[in-house]
C-alpha cells in the first residue's frame, strides 16, 4: 500500500518523524516529507539521511496555508506536531490550544481538501481524564479528530493514543542518564508514579497499525507494561553499574499525574480487543437521541478504565530486559555517553 506513494509527516523533525524514518527511508514510498518549524533540525535531518527520497517543508500547523501547500499531492499523513511538555503547557495554556487543537484542525481541513487518502493523528494517554493543559488540549484534539472524520468523505482520519516513548528527547531516562554522569543525584517527582513503558518502535507499530486497519473517528491503543519511577531508577542505575547512586524525591510538578490512563470507563465499555491493541469507535449517532433505541443500558459504572496502575506490572529486572532494547541504554552499556532517541 506504500508503493510510489508520499507520506507526510506533520513535526516530522521529533522523535517519532526520525523513528518513521528509519523504518521507511528504504520503502518502496516515492516520497517523504518532513514538515516542522525548525529549520536547524531540518538541515541536520537533510545531512544525516541524505536522501533524494526526503523533502523537507518549513512552516508551522497553527498557519493554515503553510501546511496546505504542503499537503498538496500527499497520500498518507502522520500528525505528530505537537506541544507535548506538561509543565510548559501549563504556563503556557493558550500555546498548547494554538498548536494541538487549532494546528490539528488546520491540518485536518488540508488533508481534506487536497483528497489525503489516510490520516493517523498522534495523541497521548494524558487526555484521558485530562487534569492538565496538556492532556486537556489533547482530548480536544481527539474530538476535533473524530468531528472531522464524520465528514471527511474520501479521507480517513484515526488516531493513536500512548504512553512515555522511553529515551525520547525530553523524557526522562536521558536526564537520569545525564545526572549519574554528572555524578549528581537522581531527582524524582514521586517514587509511586506509575507510567506507561513503550519504545519507538512500539510507538512506530502502533501507528502502522492505526493506519492499515483504522475506519474514520477510530482510537488505537496498544497494550504496555508499567512501572513505577522508582523501578525505572533503580533499573537504569544498575545497568549503569552505579545501584547506590542517590536519588532525590524533589516532589511533583505542575499538571503531573500519580497514574497515567489509556481508556477510560466509558470507552473501555465499547473497546475491542484486537490482541495486542484496543480498537475505540467513535459514537456515530447524530443528535436526534430519541430516534435510537435504548440499547441495553450499558453499565459504564461496572466498567474499569485502563491505566498504569492495573496493566502488567514490571519489576527492576523486567524494566532492564527492556532497556536493554533501547539503542540509547545499548549505547551507555557499550561505554558511550549518547544522544536521545532522535
Amino acid at each position: 500500500m506504500f508503493t510510489n506513494k508520499t507520506l507526510l509527516i506533520t513535526g516530522g523533525t521529533g522523535s517519532f518523524g526520525n523513528a518513521v524514518l528509519r523504518r521507511f527511508l528504504d520503502s518502496d514510498l516515492r516520497e517523504i516529507r518532513i514538515f516542522s518549524r525548525d529549520e536547524k533540525k531540518q538541515d541536520d535531518m537533510r545531512k544525516r539521511y541524505n536522501s533524494d527520497k526526503l523533502k523537507f517543508y518549513i512552516g508551522d500547523v497553527r498557519d493554515y496555508q503553510s501546511i496546505l501547500n504542503a499537503m498538496r499531492g500527499a497520500d498518507y499523513v502522520y500528525h505528530a506536531a505537537a506541544l507535548k511538555q506538561v509543565p510548559s503547557c501549563e504556563f503556557h495554556p493558550m500555546e498548547a490550544v494554538k498548536t494541538n487543537v487549532l494546528g490539528t484542525e488546520n491540518a485536518l481541513e488540508a488533508a481534506i481538501v487536497c483528497g489525503v487518502e489516510r490520516v493517523v493523528c498522534l495523541s497521548t494517554d494524558k487526555a484521558v481524564y485530562p487534569i492538565n493543559a496538556m492532556g486537556i488540549s489533547k482530548a480536544m484534539m481527539e474530538k476535533v479528530i473524530v468531528a472531522k472524520s464524520r465528514s471527511s468523505n474520501h479521507t480517513v482520519i484515526c488516531a493513536t493514543r500512548y504512553g512515555n516513548v522511553m529515551a525520547s528527547r525530553g523524557s526522562v531516562i536521558p536526564l537520569f542518564a545525564n545526572q549519574i554522569w554528572a555524578r549528581k543525584p537522581i531527582t524524582i517527582t514521586d517514587g509511586s508514579m506509575t507510567r506507561f513503558m513503550m519504545t519507538l518502535d512500539d510507538a512506530v507499530d502502533l501507528v502502522l497499525y492505526a493506519f492499515e486497519h483504522g475506519k474514520p473517528g477510530e482510537i488505537f491503543v496498544q497494550k504496555a507494561p508499567a512501572a513505577t519511577i522508582d523501578v525505572l531508577a533503580r533499573a537504569l542505575t544498575g545497568l549503569m553499574g552505579v545501584p547506590d547512586h542517590p536519588i532525590n524525591v524533589i516532589g511533583t510538578r505542575h499538571g503531573e499525574k500519580l497514574f497515567e490512563v489509556l481508556l477510560s470507563r466509558e470507552e473501555m465499555v465499547a473497546a475491542e480487543d484486537m490482541g495486542n491493541y484496543y480498537r475505540v469507535p467513535p459514537d456515530l449517532r447524530d443528535l436526534n437521541y430519541d430516534k435510537f433505541v435504548e440499547e441495553g443500558e450499558v453499565r459504564i459504572s461496572q466498567a474499569v478504565d485502563y491505566n498504569s496502575h492495573n496493566t502488567v506490572r514490571l519489576d527492576v529486572e523486567g524494566m532492564q530486559a527492556l532497556l536493554r532494547k533501547l539503542k540509547f541504554v545499548e549505547g551507555i552499556l557499550e561505554g558511550r555517553q549518547v544522544e536521545p532517541e532522535e
